[in-house]
């Protein structure tokens, strides 16, 4: 590993952690015959994007529970287990499940494979990474046999036919990695199917949906021109490739984010001239002359996500819907394009309350299927975001006291609850029913009665970026104090003097509610910290001794007038005599 001058040997290094087999099995490259007989063994190599999708999720498994007399589903892919736990999306599971079933609905082809996914929540509610899982996801999932998925690209190996492939050019590849049984003339799919699926004892059934893309139609149906119908000939010229998909490179896998209205322009969705070529083929529509490099071309065979999709403007819209229901989109100058992606958008309650009121984005919503990301109101999920992020791993030079991370999501969860209508009952209580706890007097169904009034339960209140600001604003001032550790008392005072400057909480009136849940957490941590000190001293004697000591100390400040003061807060306070 090092050599004579004891220096490492990064090359053998590097030979050693490389995967020469993983790289010969991504690269693999055959002829359409050689494709059609891979077919035949694994049909399911051509599964379209829904159905690659969910069967991403799916494969990973999944376990059944019950919560509150309801049967629910958890599914493990949203748990991040490869990046451990990077992006896991907690408490959420409902709004997964119902995620997972319109994708599995639209793998079935039951209609749902005709709209247009939009996750809708608050601010900082994981919309965004759950998109970010699923693009992650279909990346790592390409990579595997199970995931395997293959495209094609047209060979003029010894350069006879540079007036159809272009001079100089040699390998022509498919511009929107099509599929390769695309290639098959619309009068032989029906016999191609039929001999595809012969001796097939699985469920799947392959079945070819689509036109290939304006460049690609041209070259075959130049090549045909030659071979005077051939198409045996035509194929030929096609070597079939393993793809593998990628956001970084722009393969499968598309994100688009608007601008001002102003610098809005449809090409980015559905690609543009390149007027370099217009010269050398000598028209403006010729296909050979059009990048289709739009996100919705290079997104093709995998999924495109709009980010605040309801921020585009009109023109883009139209776009939008013609991807979403008929699988095409219109790039210029050319006929429709069939496509085949999942897309997802994602956007927040000022802006779907627009949609809802607009008159003319009733097209839109009609293609929708909206999904409600909604903030955590279960405290032990809550608590997992945090400690996913403020974890002994992480911190350097400072820990964290217990009990810190549990007050400052009770906080969180607490401006998220509606008040119960239930004159007995406190939102503190209803935080413990949630998360599972028992109160004498109410059962599972008062429960499920306490969910049903809470009509936008989860859609107000503090969002988790901002507690999570809040706790390393405590950690760095503890670690600029010399403090060893960070208390509740500590992050309590961040969350409060935070809110005056609270761009999302303008309200005073909430102010004041979310100020007045602060002293309800503080007085529920001091009752945990007198049970638990209740617990310990009653078996610890020394304890008994310094309890005793500290009774004397506040009894002694309250005789004389003095103040005493907290060992945590570090604060002056009036001493407790009693």
């Amino acid at each position: 590993m090092s050599s004579n001058s004891g220096a490492l040997d990064f090359k053998e290094m590097i030979q050693k952690l490389q995967n020469a087999e993983e790289y010969k099995s991504l690269n693999w490259t055959g002829s359409f015959n050689d494709y059609l007989n891979l077919v035949k063994q694994n049909p399911k190599v051509t599964r379209n994007a829904f159905q690659r999708m969910y069967d991403m999720i799916m494969e990973k498994g999944y376990t059944e529970y019950k919560d509150v007399k309801k049967d629910m589903v958890h599914y493990k892919f949203f748990d991040d287990e490869e990046n451990d736990g990077a992006d896991a999306v907690y408490g959420l599971d409902i709004s997964l499940m119902k995620l997972v079933n319109v994708l599995r609905s639209a793998a079935l082809g039951y209609g749902t494979e005709k709209r247009v996914i939009l996750l809708h929540g608050p601010v900082g509610s994981a919309k965004s990474t759950v998109c970010r899982m699923l693009k992650k996801g279909l990346e790592r999932y390409s990579r595997t046999d199970q995931g395997a998925l293959y495209t094609f690209e047209w060979v003029d190996e010894k350069g006879e036919f540079e007036d159809i492939f272009g001079k100089g050019v040699r390998v022509f590849p498919s511009p929107m990695h099509e599929e390769p049984l695309l290639l098959i003339p619309e009068e032989m799919r029906e016999q191609f199917c039929e001999e595809l699926n012969r001796g097939n004892k699985g469920d799947f059934r392959v079945k070819i949906v689509g036109e290939l893309c304006p460049p690609s139609r041209f070259i075959f149906q130049e090549l045909l021109k030659r071979y005077q119908g051939d198409v045996s000939k035509v194929l030929d010229h096609v070597r079939v490739r393993r793809l593998v998909l990628s956001e970084a490179d722009r393969v499968g896998i598309g994100t688009f984010q608007p601008k001002d209205e102003k610098n809005q322009d449809s090409t980015e969705l559905t690609g543009d001239l390149n007027y370099r070529k217009i010269a050398e083929y000598g028209s403006d529509s010729d296909p050979r002359a059009f990048n289709f490099d739009g996100e919705f071309n290079i997104a093709n065979r995998g999924m495109v996500e709009f980010v605040e999709v309801l921020k585009l403007d009109v023109a883009f819209l139209y776009d939008l819907l013609g991807a979403s229901q008929e699988h095409r989109v219109k790039p210029k100058k050319f006929a429709q394009t069939y496509i085949d992606e999942v897309i997802i958008g994602h956007t927040n309650e000022p802006e779907y309350r627009k949609l809802q009121n607009n008159e003319f984005m009733e097209a839109l919503r009609d293609r929708t299927v909206k999904i409600d990301i909604p903030y955590i109101t279960k405290l032990k999920e809550e608590i997992k975001i945090y400690e996913k992020d403020f974890n002994r791993k992480k911190l350097r030079g400072v820990s964290i006291a217990p009990h810190t991370i549990e007050v400052a999501a009770m906080w969180a969860i607490l401006t998220r609850l509606e008040k119960p209508k239930k004159a007995n009952l406190t939102r503190l209580q209803k935080l413990k029913l949630y998360d599972g706890k028992t109160i004498p007097g109410y059962t599972e169904d008062n429960v499920k009665e306490l969910r049903k009034e809470a009509v936008r339960e989860g859609f107000d209140g503090i969002s988790p970026r901002y507690i999570q600001d809040k706790i390393s604003n405590a950690i760095v001032m503890a670690q600029q104090m010399n403090k060893g550790s960070v208390n509740p008392f500590m992050v309590l005072r961040e969350l409060e003097s935070g809110l005056k400057h609270h761009t999302l909480v303008t309200d005073e009136k909430k102010k004041q509610d979310y100020k007045e849940l602060l002293d309800v957490v503080r007085q529920e941590y001091e009752d945990i910290i007198k049970a638990e000190v209740q617990r310990a001293i009653s078996a610890d004697e020394h304890a008994l001794q310094r309890l005793c000591a500290n009774y004397i100390d506040n009894l002694k400040a309250y005789t004389q007038k003095e103040k005493v003061k907290n060992p945590f807060t570090g604060q002056d306070e009036e001493p407790d005599e009693r």
